[in-house]
Parts: C-alpha cells; sequence; structure tokens
C-alpha cells in the first residue's frame, strides 16, 4: 500500500482498550505520543467483548460515557464506539479492514498499542495480518521486556521496524515505530481497588470521571 511522493495524508491513529475505567495511564502517554510523531487526532475504540482479558465490570454505555467525559476538553481525541455494536468478540483485524475500506488504500491508518500488546501480538487473531491494513505504534510500558518472546518475532520486529516517525507520514501502511513515551505505572484494576477502599483517585484519572463512577454506583 504506497502512495505517491508529495500526496498529503493526515496519518489518522486509532488506540484501541476496555476503558473500564479509561484513566491517565491511556491518555497521557498518547498525548506525547501525538507530540513524538505530529498526531493531530487519535480516536478511542473502546472494546465490546475483548476476548483477550476478563471481562469488563461496567457495561458498554457506561466505558463510552467515561470515554466521552474524559475527552470532552481534549482536542486531540476523538471516540469510535462500533465496536460496541458487535455481538461477537472485538478483533482489532475486523475493525481495520472496516476503516481501511471506509478511507480507503492511501489513507496512512495507525494503531497505538503497549509494549505488553506488543510482545503477546502473535495471540492475536490473524496477528500477521495486521500490517497489512495499519502501522503499528508501540507506547512504553513499565515491567515488560524489550525483547519479542522468540527469534522468528524478534526479526519480524526488527524487519518493519522504523525509528524516524517521517515514515509513518510516506506510507499507508505496514511500519512498527517503537515510541518513547512516558512510564506510565496505572492500572483499572487499581483504580476499582481503591475506590471500593473509599482511596483518593485523583492522580489517576480525571475527577469528571470520578463523579461519573460515583452516580453511577461503579467498582463497589
Amino acid at each position: 500500500m504506497h502512495t505517491k511522493p508529495g500526496s498529503r495524508h493526515k496519518l489518522l491513529a486509532l488506540f484501541g482498550g476496555t476503558f473500564d475505567p479509561i484513566h491517565y495511564g491511556h491518555l497521557r502517554p498518547v498525548e506525547a505520543l501525538a507530540q513524538e510523531i505530529g498526531l493531530e487526532r487519535v480516536t478511542l475504540l473502546p472494546n465490546h467483548v475483548p476476548p483477550h482479558r476478563p471481562q469488563p465490570e461496567a457495561n458498554a454505555q457506561q466505558r463510552l460515557a467515561m470515554v466521552q467525559i474524559a475527552i470532552a476538553e481534549h482536542p486531540l481525541f476523538t471516540v469510535d464506539d462500533r465496536e460496541l455494536h458487535r455481538i461477537t468478540p472485538s478483533y482489532t483485524i475486523d475493525t481495520l479492514e472496516e476503516l481501511r475500506q471506509q478511507h480507503g488504500a492511501d489513507t496512512r491508518l495507525a494503531f497505538i498499542i503497549g509494549q505488553d500488546s506488543l510482545l503477546s501480538l502473535h495471540k492475536w487473531h490473524r496477528w500477521q495480518d495486521l500490517l497489512n491494513y495499519c502501522h503499528l505504534l508501540v507506547l512504553a510500558r513499565p515491567g515488560y521486556q524489550q525483547q519479542m518472546e522468540t527469534v522468528v518475532l524478534q526479526h519480524w520486529l526488527e524487519q518493519h521496524q522504523v525509528r524516524r516517525p517521517v515514515e509513518l507520514h510516506r506510507q499507508s501502511a505496514g511500519y512498527i515505530y517503537l515510541a518513547n513515551t512516558p512510564l506510565w505505572e496505572i492500572s483499572a484494576t487499581e483504580i476499582r481497588q481503591r475506590h471500593q477502599q473509599g482511596i483518593s483517585c485523583d492522580d489517576l484519572l480525571p475527577r469528571s470521571v470520578q463523579r461519573y463512577i460515583e452516580l453511577q454506583g461503579l467498582y463497589r
């Protein structure tokens, strides 16, 4: 999927997650990534039924509402709720196929994942097809190794890795970029536990989202 030299297309970046609830560990590294590689907009994709993780405690409507509240004053972010309308597991490749069809072959499309997801990417549904549809932008995550699990997977990474952000803007898909983003050691599990114990979460997620959690009676 190559584009003509000199043609101008914005890099569309997507970031999927359960967001149960959304927190600064999601938002701050992505904000840093946007600065690092020149993203004008990042689309958040809340998962409906995540195939690789425990099922969310908040329902789809509540998780969508929390995302909308969290990004209300952040022009960098928008939200796409298409995965929440599925009754089947949320496979990233299905969404990427839809988006590629929607935006065309020349649009630069990128999917943001964490280092933890990169290390387990070979367990994803049709993982080897992902780079046919997008670039992968990898956020640093605390406590995870840098090397892939096997020599074959490490070779695959090195084969597709680029180190200059400009390369991501020159081709519509196919590259992996390991971002130099800050490490935010925050987990949704910690937030839910703190909430149950009545401990402040002001350092973990926006106060507006905390108010919604309290009003909805979530994570008790």
